[in-house]
């Protein structure tokens, strides 16, 4: 290995250090919450903030991010995002009111969509040969879908060993290392700033709309089917129409309608929604099931996600590109959605005195290869669909696509095993019902998901295509 060689494999590591930052903030104040409600006061409608202020902004903000990295460097507005996510993470770590911790996350999310949308576009510059790619997007893959379950295990080992603040603290030293790393092994690149001017009307309504539709997924007021949260979505619907009417006419669009008429990023696209809804039933519903069933505390939840996340690590840094390289898209893609849905359906029949061994782990296994070997496949097919200087938009809109995916997943899920358990007393048995039946939709959402790639993508007709230009594919 050249020292150029080196360089760019330690650049890698170095993005996706970064990028773990930023996805583990969506999930690492899960098992944290109960500490941080009784440390500030905060009520239970408004401990939901807490994470609902990140995924307002980080959703609404995604798409922008990810133009604006196309347009002023890709470098440069990663640059810029992580230091907004790093000093935000201070102000969240010192937080002392629930106001000053609401708004810090809410700044947070706004640094964690730019770094976000332009870290694969970074990636796609640094490797251009299609097996070095392969496998730089599989690690970086499984920074992007398995973040959230190691989310899961950090917070519970920091919350229990120190304290809900070193969730938040441990980003600075971290984001301080990697702002400098990434100065002195990442060149810099210009965008198109000189050329294409920031669809600023664009921008304002995409932002907009996608800021409702997470406001409404996620905090649903009144219910799902209520007024309010009809108006919501009707809000949000009625700004994409709106924003979809201003990108047919604008000369310099936010994003090109026609990436759309890509199949292979559009489909890919639909399945990460998919995807991500099985993903998020996992770490989430599991944390839960684990917690209120169970009576792990949130050390031990953290611990019992281990297994899943060594095997997930293992697959998409040395498998994951291999079967790509060899298989194409669609068999790696069916084959681990396949499996998450059975690992979601051995959860869906966990029993209220489920056992490690035998109740929890085979799951875990399961979903843990399901994550290694799938999400490569969606990523590579969508961002070998785009131009290079696409990249940031494209790279935003798989960000997007998975949070939305996760987002209304996890909502609609929760909502069901909510009510479910309300309808059978809200006892410990009624809880752990509740959680099957949202395990068994993550399984449902898993399986359409398979479907829908081998049904639908586009296989290239050689690895360079694969994994570089947009090229000649099957039909």
């Amino acid at each position: 290995m050249t020292p150029n060689d080196r360089s760019r494999w330690i650049a890698l590591y170095v993005l996706c250090l970064g990028m773990l930052m930023i996805v583990l903030d969506a999930t690492i104040v899960g098992v944290a919450l109960p500490s941080i409600k009784d440390d500030l006061g905060f009520t239970q409608s408004g401990l939901a903030w807490v994470v609902t202020a990140y995924l307002l902004t980080y959703g609404g903000c995604l798409l922008l991010g990810g133009r604006l990295g196309d347009l002023y460097g890709h470098r440069r507005l990663f640059l810029a995002g992580l230091a907004v996510f790093t000093l935000s993470s201070l102000l969240c770590g010192l937080a002392t009111t629930p106001a000053m911790l609401i708004a810090a996350r809410a700044v947070q999310g706004v640094g964690g969509a730019v770094t976000s949308a332009v870290s694969f576009g970074l990636v796609m510059t640094l490797f251009a040969e299609p097996a070095d790619r392969a496998k730089a997007m599989g690690i970086a893959g499984f920074v992007a879908s398995g973040g959230g379950s190691v989310g899961v295990l950090l917070g519970g080992v920091l919350t229990g060993a120190l304290s809900w603040h070193w969730i938040f603290l441990v980003n600075i030293p971290i984001g301080v290392l990697v702002l400098a790393l990434t100065l002195r092994l990442i060149p810099a690149a210009p965008g198109l700033a000189t050329r294409v001017r920031l669809d600023v009307g664009g921008a304002a309504a995409i932002t907009a709309a996608l800021m409702l539709a997470v406001l409404a997924i996620d905090t649903h007021p009144g219910g799902f089917g209520s007024a309010s949260t009809a108006g919501l979505f009707a809000g949000a619907a009625a700004l994409l129409v709106a924003f979809v009417a201003w990108e047919r006419r604008s000369a310099a669009p936010l994003v090109p309608l026609r990436l759309f008429a890509r199949r292979n990023l559009s489909v890919a696209n639909a399945a990460s929604v998919l995807w991500a809804a099985a993903m998020f039933a996992w770490f989430f519903m599991t944390a839960l099931y684990l917690q209120l069933v169970l009576g792990y505390s949130p050390t031990r939840v953290g611990l019992a996600f281990l297994p899943g996340n060594l095997i997930m690590g293992a697959l998409s840094v040395v498998v994951s590109a291999r079967l790509v390289m060899r298989y194409g898209y669609r068999k790696p893609l069916g084959a681990g959605l396949t499996l998450a849905a059975l690992g979601l359906a051995l959860f869906a029949r966990a029993p209220v005195h489920g056992r490690f061994l035998t109740d929890v782990l085979p799951g875990m296994v399961l979903l843990g290869v399901a994550a290694g070997i799938a999400f490569n496949p969606v990523l590579l097919a969508a961002m070998g669909d785009v131009e290079p200087h696409e990249a940031g938009v494209a790279s935003g809109l798989v960000n997007t696509s998975f949070m939305m995916g996760g987002a209304l997943g996890l909502a609609v899920l929760a909502s069901v095993a909510s009510s479910r358990a309300a309808s059978l007393g809200n006892t410990v048995a009624a809880l752990a019902s509740g959680y099957h039946a949202a395990f068994a939709g993550g399984a449902v959402a898993a399986i359409l998901g398979a479907a829908l790639g081998v049904a639908l993508l586009r296989e290239p007709r050689g690895a360079p295509e694969l994994l570089g230009e947009p090229a000649l594919a099957e039909e």
